[in-house]
């Protein structure tokens, strides 16, 4: 048991060992090129963007570029027209309360103010707003307030009203839900295109007036009720009364032959073209119609719409 069997691994001593590994030292330390393999340079690893990579890399950085010139000159355009500086910003002031104050001669274009919004000027200075050859428009929802260079405007789907700020007193109002259209104090003469309402009057000691400088029309869907002490109608032109069943003038009626056309005694009343009538009134104010045979005839006719009297 103490000694090496014939199949066992044969031992070494130390001394040789030590021989065997100064060997393999000695041989690794002469070969230089253990553990060199030969390979092509071009396949190596390189470092950096090259290709589409490299590409990208410069359309991003030209697109950062580009950003940087845009918002260098919105920050040049803010510190010129908005002059903020060190000291905060010298053309506006911005309270907590929301109100914004402009301290010098703004130029703007469209105005998007919130709900409920309110412009104004100082308590002792005048408010100026001027359009660059344009009308200044005030707009809130379908409400519309324009000044124009020789007309000023306003236009809205729910009225309008006019309220002194200080004392809360309305000065104007169109509130149609009470039916009454009244025009403020000093204001005698109303222009409008077209109106619509319910009723119009004067004051028991004035006249009311109506002008036109083209044509008038009146109507109504339950009818046209004309009343007053004395009613005048004035026009250039024609006057036309239309209805469906009777025209009954009711009172004195006054007609003016100095317009009326006349003809000469040459003529003939009956030459085959055209016919002529006189207009007779009955006692109670009836109008009927005669044709004219002949001259200085009266309105004798075989039917008689005024009974025993005409």
């Amino acid at each position: 048991m103490g000694g090496s069997g014939s199949n066992g691994p044969v031992k070494k001593s130390m001394r040789e060992k030590a021989v065997e590994r100064r060997n393999v030292n000695k041989e690794h330390n002469s070969n230089f090129k253990a553990g060199y393999i030969p390979i092509d340079e071009d396949r190596l690893h390189k470092t950096g963007l090259r290709g589409r990579k490299g590409n990208l890399a410069i359309c991003v950085i030209v697109l950062l570029f580009i950003l940087a010139v845009i918002n260098l000159i919105i920050t040049l355009v803010i510190w010129a027209v908005i002059r903020i500086g060190p000291n905060g910003c010298d053309s506006m002031e911005f309270h907590e309360s929301g109100l914004l104050r402009f301290k010098q001669v703004s130029d703007m274009g469209v105005i998007h103010p919130l709900y409920k919004s309110t412009v104004g000027g100082r308590r002792n200075e005048d408010l100026v707003i001027t359009g660059n050859n344009q009308p200044i428009v005030f707009q809130q929802g379908t409400t519309k307030l324009s000044v124009e260079k020789d007309k000023t405007s306003i236009t809205s789907d729910i009225g309008m009203e006019f309220v002194d700020p200080r004392t809360q007193n309305t000065l104007f109002s169109t509130d149609y839900e009470t039916h009454e259209f009244h025009l403020p104090n000093g204001v005698k003469i109303l222009n409008v295109q077209k109106a619509s309402t319910e009723r119009i009057t004067s004051n028991a000691t004035s006249d009311l007036n109506i002008k036109v400088d083209g044509r008038a029309i009146v109507r109504g869907n339950e009818g046209v009720f004309i009343t007053g002490k004395t009613i005048e109608f004035r026009m250039g032109g024609n006057m036309e009364l239309k209805a469906e069943n009777s025209i009954i003038l009711n009172g004195t009626v006054m007609v003016s032959p100095s317009r009326l056309p006349s003809s000469s005694y040459g003529e003939q009343f009956n030459n085959g073209n055209w016919l002529r009538f006189k207009l007779c009134m009955c006692a109670d104010g009836t109008l009927f119609k005669v044709q004219v045979t002949g001259y200085n005839m009266g309105c004798q006719t075989s039917v008689n719409p005024c009974g025993a009297t005409h």
